[in-house]
């Protein structure tokens, strides 16, 4: 499976995939795997990737359609 919007949200940020994998954390082949579908992307990946593009999880993953992230969550009150 490719994730075609990572690959788009970096392109229209004008990231180089070296750029996007150093500000995750990973060396830029292995972000290059994730981004061609050549390995799964881990949990955490996707969670950094997110956070990097102020969007979610489901919206890089095209489970949605809006790009906005979710709102924090609430504190409980017990």
């Amino acid at each position: 499976m490719t994730f075609r919007r990572i690959r788009d949200l970096r392109e229209d940020s004008d990231w180089s995939q070296a750029f996007v994998g150093a500000s995750i954390g990973l060396p830029q082949r292995t972000y290059a795997y994730y981004e061609s579908g050549g390995r799964s992307i881990p949990p955490e990946i996707w969670g950094r990737l997110a956070d990097l593009y102020g969007t979610s999880v489901d919206y890089l993953m095209g489970r949605t359609d809006v790009r906005d992230p979710y709102p924090p969550a609430k504190k409980r009150r017990d």
